[in-house]
């Protein structure tokens, strides 16, 4: 129904009881009154659509204030499409110290990955092959790995999943000064199975000026050099089985000891922890610009958090000091970037470090974990440029 009509019905619904004086001007009031009545009921507009359009407005608003910048400080992206070649090196380190204070660190071999990766706006696909084992893996020595990292002008979001297959080798181990070790480093041992999955969530307060997809995803480039404090919390969920009679077989037979393995072997038995960190973090990030079109970034944050041992048996005697001891930890998480980035072509190389901490019943732990990237690539298709305001000129 035109805009006109609703009105005019309107407005004789709203005058009619005053012409109901005439028999004559009362039936047509009466008559007007239930067409307009009837008119605007059967045009009535579709609220739904409007509904959802309004909704979606709201949200491109709000993705438009969560990226909003200072184009001062930082530029943004001119191109719709990216297309971008990137090795990938993952490693990962533990640290073990058991109620023997014997120090022992494992790590497996670096995966070592390579392929290519295309992009459009906010979604970023790709594919890379293991080098070492370009066709197929040993099934026994399989590991698994995901991580993503989604930044926007003041949220950055971590994704992180890793299972460990059977493939560690020991990097170090001390019992004492008199005994002598070296021949156990870079052996292989099998009795070490881990599995880590969680999310770290951080908020970026100097957005306007500060840009983390600059250093870590190449969709804007940073063009004076700006700092940012950071907070953040984080979940992760932790499970790590040792077999420690096949460790200690494994040191007394290549290691020449005073006592034998069977003197010891009644008191080893395999350890499994399994616990749930939830972690509240701070830090600063820094982008510093020393030429142009160059960019070194480097960010760090410490995490205070709290872990939850699963089936662990809860002490009557229990104290805040003990609480504390046996329950917090410390983690962090460290990023690096040395990027080169002139809009159209860009190339560069970053790292991602995530570092947790664990002590408890005679054992403690700290597993170090991440990627190193190095990539390069190229945009295309350039967005059109926006709409400006024109003031409109009087009509003489």
């Amino acid at each position: 129904m035109p805009i006109k009509a609703t009105i005019f019905c309107l407005l004789m619904l709203l005058f009619a009881p005053a012409t109901r004086a005439e028999s004559s001007r009362k039936t047509i009031s009466e008559s007007t009154e239930w067409q307009c009545l009837d008119s605007v009921k059967w045009q009535r507009p579709d609220t739904t659509k409007r509904w959802f359009h309004r909704h979606l407005r709201n949200v491109g608003k709000t993705m438009g204030k969560m990226n909003d910048i200072d184009t001062t400080y930082i530029e943004p992206q001119r191109y719709n499409f990216t297309a971008m070649i990137q090795n990938t090196n993952n490693f990962e380190v533990y640290v073990l110290n058991n109620q023997q204070r014997h120090h022992l660190t494992l790590a497996p071999e670096p995966a070592i990955r390579i392929g290519p990766y295309l992009g459009w706006r906010w979604i970023f696909l790709g594919y890379t092959i293991d080098i070492k084992h370009p066709f197929f893996n040993n099934s026994e020595q399989k590991r698994k790995e995901f991580d993503l990292s989604l930044y926007s002008a003041r949220v950055g979001i971590d994704l992180y999943y890793r299972k460990t297959g059977q493939d560690f080798k020991i990097r170090r181990f001390s019992m004492g000064d008199n005994i002598d070790t070296a021949p156990l480093n870079g052996m292989e041992f099998d009795g070490v199975e881990s599995k880590l999955k969680g999310f770290n969530i951080y908020y970026i307060f100097n957005h306007r000026r500060f840009s983390y997809p600059a250093a870590f995803s190449q969709s804007t480039v940073q063009r004076k050099s700006a700092g940012s404090p950071i907070i953040g919390i984080g979940y992760t969920r932790h499970t790590l089985r040792i077999d420690w009679p096949e460790f200690y077989r494994l040191v007394f037979n290549n290691l020449k000891m005073d006592t034998k393995y069977e003197d010891v072997e009644g008191s080893l038995k395999p350890e499994k922890i399994r616990y749930t960190n939830i972690a509240v973090s701070g830090g600063y990030a820094y982008n510093y610009v020393f030429a142009r079109n160059w960019l070194l970034a480097g960010s760090a944050m410490l995490g205070l958090a709290y872990k939850h041992n699963s089936g662990k048996i809860v002490e009557e005697n229990f104290s805040l000091s003990r609480i504390i001891s046996n329950n917090i930890d410390i983690n962090a998480t460290v990023r690096l970037g040395l990027v080169w980035n002139n809009m159209k072509w860009y190339a560069g190389s970053s790292a991602i470090m995530h570092a947790f901490n664990y002590h408890g019943n005679g054992l403690s732990t700290s597993n170090l974990f991440g990627n190193i990237n190095v990539y390069a690539g190229m945009n295309f298709g350039k967005r059109g440029k926006p709409k400006k305001n024109r003031p409109k000129t009087a009509v003489k």
